[in-house]
């Protein structure tokens, strides 16, 4: 089965992407005359611009629509209003073998309480629409707009000057979104989010209208120093924040508790996927937790590498691994066993291709976060 593209794949080929498939879809890994380290800078210092259409988009509509998404989901939908965004969890349901592992971790937008836009990841949004369709009752229409939506994202320090040379609404709080025009033609949807730790925003847009607003982006952002972005930047500037990525830091073999993401669960709501699991494992404690790893030698973390304790053995694994363009340094998210007893400050190794290299448990993020 060929990978999807997104509305904007000519665009990316014209600009020297190197493309690759990531849950699904073809969607440039970085670009020619740029690369990680470059469009990583641009993010931090000045603006990038993603295309992360791959993202799914779902309209949850009927009466009573967000109360019902309410009671699947994990966060608590009464903590925002209308115009707020919230991020959250679908777990697996009490009942399943592997009840309260994470599905996905989607965005959610509160239009109001009878509709709702979901913004699960690429590889999962299938199964979000289908486990909400199956549970969805009469009247509650579960609507995947994949196709129909691009996304686009606006990072960086210089990211509200772009949006005001297009008239866009950018003076927003963080997690909140409006509607406006940009370049006084095209709708989009204005959301104070996004997945790099810098103020920046996430625009979404009918499809067949993406390509003029990414034209009209890169024109005005020229002179603040906008960089075309892929997503091994992305990558990078996530995993700096230490936020998560499904099928790494979060899955349905992992939790959570586990993943440090209680945070994002309503403890008090009563009902939700997968609520009695996560609760019985937060009374007697995760079997293990994410934690930081900042390296102190020359190699680089990998997921799937082993973290080894004091006296050699094996206590977790890392998740995610990279090296940090702005600690030039390797940097890590790792599972590790709570018999292990690791605390911040810890030393530790992890075994880099059979060489013990030295880390030093941190908790994240690794640099400061700009998103307020």
């Amino acid at each position: 089965m060929s990978a999807r593209t997104s509305p904007l794949h000519e665009r990316h080929v014209a600009a020297g992407a190197k493309l690759a498939d990531f849950g699904g879809w073809s969607m440039p890994i970085e670009y020619a005359g740029g690369g990680v380290l470059a469009e990583h800078a641009a993010v931090r210092d000045a603006v990038g611009l993603f295309d992360v259409s791959h993202l799914g988009t779902v309209t949850v509509r009927g009466p009573g629509a967000a109360a019902f998404v309410d009671a699947c989901l994990t966060n608590d939908l009464s903590r925002i209003g209308p115009g707020q965004a919230q991020y959250t969890m679908c777990c697996l349901p009490d009942g399943d073998p592997r009840a309260g592992g994470v599905v996905d971790d989607l965005i959610v937008y509160l239009h109001g309480p009878d509709e709702v836009l979901l913004v699960p990841n690429a590889a999962n949004a299938a199964e979000v629409v289908a486990r909400l369709t199956e549970a969805a009752p009469a009247g509650v229409a579960v609507v995947d707009r994949h196709a129909e939506v691009a996304v686009l994202a606006v990072q960086g320090p210089k990211s509200a000057q772009v949006l005001s040379f297009l008239g866009l609404p950018g003076e927003l709080p963080y997690m909140s979104f409006v509607t406006g025009t940009g370049g006084g033609r095209t709708e989009v949807t204005v959301c104070r989010t996004g997945y790099t730790g810098e103020h920046g925003y996430e625009l979404l847009v009918p499809a067949d209208r993406a390509g003029e607003l990414w034209d009209v982006l890169v024109d005005v952002g020229r002179d603040e120093g906008l960089q075309l972005c892929g997503l091994g930047a992305r990558d990078t500037l996530r995993t700096e924040m230490g936020y998560p990525l499904h099928g790494h830091e979060l899955s349905v073999d992992i939790t959570p508790n586990q993943a440090r993401a209680g945070w994002a669960v309503g403890w008090r709501k009563p009902a939700f996927w997968g609520r009695s699991a996560l609760l019985a494992e937060k009374e007697t404690g995760p079997a293990r937790l994410l934690w930081g790893l900042r390296a102190t030698g020359r190699g680089i973390p990998r997921p799937g590498m082993a973290v080894l304790g004091s006296e050699g053995a094996r206590v977790g694994a890392v998740t995610s691994g990279t090296f940090s363009p702005t600690l030039r340094t390797g940097i890590a998210l790792a599972l590790v066993d709570t018999t292990a007893g690791v605390a911040e400050g810890d030393e530790l190794a992890v075994d880099v291709r059979g060489r013990p290299q030295p880390v030093t448990v941190v908790r994240p993020p690794f640099v400061p976060a700009h998103v307020r």
